[in-house]
């Protein structure tokens, strides 16, 4: 088991999981439009799949929204 902290919340996990399983597990919606940071750096998506996550990992679940002027 592993305490990490999810978008500014404290979860309890069981371990080994990537950040692929994380994003199951925590139901995000559209998966394949969320950015990810662990410990405050971006994540290469193609990596999300083999990266495991650790004691104490800080992960944010991120959406880039376009906008503008009228």
């Amino acid at each position: 088991m592993a305490t990490i902290t999810v978008n500014g919340d404290k979860q309890e996990i069981k371990t080994p999981v990537t950040i692929t399983e994380l994003i199951a597990l925590n139901n995000i919606a559209q998966p394949d439009m969320v950015s990810v940071q662990l410990n405050e750096e971006f994540v290469n998506r193609e990596d999300y799949k083999t990266i495991e996550l650790n004691d104490g990992d800080e992960i944010d679940f991120l959406y880039f929204m376009g906008g503008g002027c009228r």
